[in-house]
């Protein structure tokens, strides 16, 4: 239970403390998960970001879910579900019935004014890291730039890069595994 509690109340304070989204969250999860807690390596939530990101739904919600899970099981994953949503949800309820009233202020346009930056700065942090782990050969690089241009370029819509990204792994596995066995087979004959 304490393990538990303590998700909770991890996942309660990213999700009361950071602004932007998933991914300029991204930086404090892999900060509290794995350096400061050290619940599991940074590969696996690197891999963890990347299915929850080709998952519909909120990044955040998606990562604290299985982040949770991959510490505690289902109650872990509902711990850290619970404890991210939370403080989004009573914040949203708050600005909402505030925002009518505070809109026009020139200190609250001048705050997010500020925020927007640094938020921009997390995202690209996120992405740094990801791109260390996940951007490994050339076939990842080459999957990389396709996925890039196909996004900014051709505006192509994230669910079908995914997928051909999806693909483009799996295929480049099978060649490999069939080159492989191909070339232990040619070796074996040799002998």
């Amino acid at each position: 239970m304490k393990l538990y509690i303590e998700i909770f109340l991890t996942f309660l304070r990213l999700g009361a403390f950071s602004f932007g989204g998933g991914y300029a969250m991204i930086p404090l999860i892999e900060r509290d998960v794995c350096t400061t807690k050290k619940w599991i390596e940074r590969e696996k939530l690197y891999d963890i970001f990347s299915v929850s990101e080709a998952l519909p739904g909120a990044i955040a919600l998606n990562a604290s879910t299985f982040v949770g899970y991959s510490i505690g099981g289902i109650w872990g994953a509902v711990a850290a579900l619970l404890g991210n949503l939370v403080p989004s949800v009573l914040i949203v309820f708050a600005l909402i019935a505030s925002y009518v009233h505070f809109k026009d202020n020139t200190a609250v346009q001048n705050a997010f004014n500020g925020i927007r930056p640094a938020i921009i700065a997390l995202i690209v942090y996120a992405a740094y890291k990801i791109a260390k782990s996940g951007i490994k050969d050339f076939v990842t690089v080459i999957i990389f730039v396709c996925a890039f241009v196909a996004c900014l370029v051709f505006v192509v819509p994230p669910i079908p890069v995914i997928i051909a990204a999806v693909v483009a792994g799996i295929v480049t596995k099978m060649v490999r595994r069939k080159s492989k066995k191909i070339s232990d087979d040619e070796r074996g004959g040799q002998l």
